[in-house]
């Protein structure tokens, strides 16, 4: 029996790498012929890196500046042509890097990131997957365009400084020193939101508060990064206010959009590819996707649902493992998995159910691995003659 294992992380407890090793094990306890391929997926946030070299490839580690200005170690890999290269903005300008009392989007910065990138650049590479989940940060990709060589002064001519409130002083913007590599480099950004930059659905709006903005902070962000587009429309040409995706990552992906000439996609397609799995799916049994809650989020692209589609279209069965399940299922069931087996087999509360998650997860496996046994033994039943009720 062949199965591809392809969950997503859960988010405050598992990898996704854990997670698949996880329901490996646990159907493994009750399926002795079973044929485990694990491929982890992703949709652009935390684990894109390690999803995607999970079929190979060097992990290097460098030192970047952190979204608080101090020095941080990020991780990116080099993929096995050694032409390409997979980041995580979040191991550079993490929310996750920045301890809770000193969140601050009007100050965090994503120069690291750009410093990443051009450590992606100097090994060789010249075709980039940037993942834009898990910032912390709001300056809509300025730092990150100044550690690559772009100049943003305000009225007296002088670098504006690191943060989202920055923005609101920048007067003038200068390309010409941009790293001359950028021009040979096709830069793709994996985004797990499709926010426009600027609005009541943008960047400052919806996540700045989770960075710690206070409302007057996300008035300023918001302005800020409205003043951000206005510039970069009258310099550069591009309109990145609304652009779908513009609002990723603190607006990162305008930046890194118009001054880079990347493109924006749909993260979890961008791993889905790059992980080869429809190819995967070829001659398989059944695929195993999973994530921590399964909900509306769910169906704006999150990666379980990318693997349902990709399944469905190679005829392949989808069993989903989670950890909860929202209002949405019969709406998730009409685009995704064809079940959905939740992780706890009775009440526990939210800590208790991360704590445990591996044993839990690995239970449920083996649990969806009996009833894959029942599934295998039933047979259909006889018809009835006309007169009979059921």
């Amino acid at each position: 029996m062949k199965v591809i294992i392809c969950p997503d992380s859960f988010k405050g407890s598992l990898s996704a790498m854990q997670a698949a090793r996880c329901i490996a094990e646990g159907l493994g306890r009750v399926l002795t012929s079973l044929e485990p391929e694990l491929v982890p997926v992703a949709d652009g946030g935390e684990g894109t890196v390690e999803a995607i070299l999970a079929s190979g490839g060097e992990l290097r580690e460098v030192a970047v500046t952190g979204p608080l200005g101090e020095p941080v170690t990020a991780r990116f890999g080099i993929l096995p042509d050694g032409r390409s290269a997979v980041l995580e903005m979040a191991a550079a300008s993490g929310l996750t890097l920045v301890p809770p009392a000193r969140r601050d989007p009007l100050r965090t910065t994503t120069f690291g990131t750009g410093e990443l990138i051009r450590s992606a650049l100097d090994a060789g590479c010249r075709y980039l997957i940037v993942g834009l989940g898990g910032s912390a940060t709001v300056d809509g990709g300025a730092g990150a365009v100044q550690a690559l060589g772009a100049r943003l002064q305000d009225e007296h001519g002088r670098p504006i400084g690191y943060g989202g409130q920055e923005l609101l002083r920048l007067r003038h913007i200068d390309v010409d020193g941009l790293d001359p590599r950028l021009r040979e480099t096709t830069i793709v950004l994996a985004a797990d939101v499709d926010n426009p930059l600027c609005g009541p659905a943008g960047a400052a709006a919806v996540y700045a508060p989770q960075k710690g903005a206070s409302p007057a902070a996300v008035a300023q962000l918001d302005a800020a990064l409205g003043h951000w587009a206005l510039l970069i429309r009258r310099r550069l040409g591009v309109d990145v206010e609304h652009l779908p995706g513009a609002g990723a990552a603190g607006g990162l992906g305008a930046g890194l959009t118009a001054f880079l000439g990347a493109v924006i996609r749909p993260g979890a397609e961008v791993v889905l590819e790059a992980t080869r799995l429809e190819r995967r799916l070829e001659g398989a049994d059944l695929a195993i996707t999973g994530e921590g809650r399964m909900d509306g989020q769910t169906l704006r692209g999150k990666a379980p649902l990318a693997v349902a589609r990709v399944a469905r279209r190679r005829r392949v069965p989808v069993v989903a493992l989670v950890g909860g399940i929202g209002s949405d299922e019969e709406a998730i069931y009409a685009e995704g998995p064809d079940a959905i087996l939740p992780l706890v087999p009775g009440p526990v509360d939210l800590d208790t159910a991360v704590v445990q998650a591996e044993e839990l997860l690995t239970a449920a496996a083996a649990r969806l691995a009996r009833l894959l046994l029942v599934g295998s033994r039933l047979r259909p039943l006889p018809r009835r003659s006309g007169g009979d009720r059921p």
